[in-house]
């Protein structure tokens, strides 16, 4: 007897994303929000061994990462087919789940992104609806489908590597790498204290899975988006490297990174501070970064909910963001106490161990009919 699939999260092809914009995605988008507050984080408990805490990191979601490909790459019919396969019904719920964690994902860097913007923006006091123009941006994105990530992941290409590489490259002159010596001059606790605190800003392998999950696997796909989350990790490693080579002792203190960094290069003094061009490009992936997991929500609900005005739940999504924003951000440090220390549990649970129980999963295979849909469709 041949099983037809259902695609409750199914896009026509011409939706789909390629393995070269994975890749891209994994290079230069991951990385944006490991720049703003987590190296202040990691400096505060890892000091000099910053660098090992977030190695640590990459390490294990770079783990993930190779599993969901394994997974994806064993069968000719997408994650998702495959999920709607077995689960049946039951795929909702696993939908409604994940647009909870996705929307629980975007509460701490909502509320660094707008302490961020009003410092980095305003040279006086910002109005009280001034960060108001990012839930436009975030609805906006939130309705377009994934085509519009692959697409953005193109033009990250340029946008996180001018600005990135302009950054350090006014950055590294200033730099005094030794201050990151002794290696391994911090106690053991202090640097699992700063993986533990730091987890809520690297577990974005997730932040894959819906793109994985979509499309169809090509042969050497996988070594190529291995690639670009290794270069976005060196990346950061790196970025991490200056950081802590410039500011040192005080460098726990310094919220923000990348818009810190490059602000003692001595020319800056006479042709005045370039630096903030590259540091508002850098922004614009910052931006989208931020907006993707309610973009992941608002289509999960969709899906979950059979609700195809996407338009409407972003609107809806984007206003309750709003006022969380709105009536939250004085308590900012409570929140971060709490997602960031209490909550650890729900990063580790839908991020690291969920992702792994795809290995359960059968391969199956693409029917006739299946297929012959899909080539009606491209």
């Amino acid at each position: 007897m041949h099983h037809t699939f259902e695609k409750p999260f199914h896009s026509p092809l011409n939706e789909r994303v390629v393995g070269r914009q994975i890749a891209l995605f994994a290079a230069f988008v991951l990385p944006a929000t490991k720049l703003l507050e987590a190296p202040s984080i990691l400096a505060k408990y890892a000091m000099g061994d910053l660098l090992v805490p977030a190695l640590l990191h990459f390490l294990l979601q770079a783990g993930i990462l190779a599993v969901v490909l394994f997974v994806v790459s064993r069968s000719e019919i997408t994650l998702f087919e495959r999920l709607q396969h077995v689960l049946k019904k039951g795929v909702i719920v696993l939908y409604l789940l994940y647009a909870l964690y996705f929307l629980f994902a975007i509460l701490l860097p909502l509320l660094d992104l707008e302490k961020y913007a009003y410092a980095a923006f305003f040279d006086t006091a910002p109005t009280t609806f001034s960060f108001l123009f990012f839930f436009f941006l975030s609805a906006f994105i939130c309705a377009k489908g994934m085509k519009a990530v692959g697409r953005f992941s193109d033009l990250c290409l340029f946008l996180f590597l001018f600005s990135f590489v302009a950054l350090l490259t006014l950055s590294v002159p200033e730099t005094d790498f030794t201050h990151l010596l002794p290696f391994f001059g911090t106690k053991f606790q202090d640097t699992m204290c700063a993986f533990k605190y730091t987890t809520p800003h690297f577990s974005d392998t997730i932040l894959l899975l819906p793109l994985l999950g979509n499309y169809q696997y090509k042969k050497k796909d996988a070594p190529k988006i291995m690639l670009g989350y290794a270069i976005g990790a060196l990346c950061t490693l790196f970025f991490l490297a200056v950081f802590y080579g410039i500011f040192s002792s005080v460098a726990p203190r310094e919220h923000y990174a990348f818009s810190k960094i490059a602000q003692y290069f001595p020319a800056l003094s006479v042709i005045g501070r370039i630096d903030l061009l590259f540091v508002y490009l850098l922004s614009i992936v910052l931006f989208f970064y931020t907006a993707l997991p309610a973009q992941y929500a608002t289509h999960l609900f969709s899906r979950a909910c059979s609700f195809e005005r996407k338009a409407i739940l972003s609107a809806i999504l984007n206003f309750g963001l709003f006022l969380f924003v709105f009536f939250c951000n004085k308590y900012y440090n409570a929140f971060y106490r709490v997602i960031g220390g209490k909550l650890l549990w729900i990063f580790w649970l839908f991020a690291d161990i969920f992702p792994l129980l795809l290995l359960l999963l059968p391969n199956g295979k693409k029917t006739k009919n299946a297929s012959t849909k899909e080539n009606v469709n491209a």
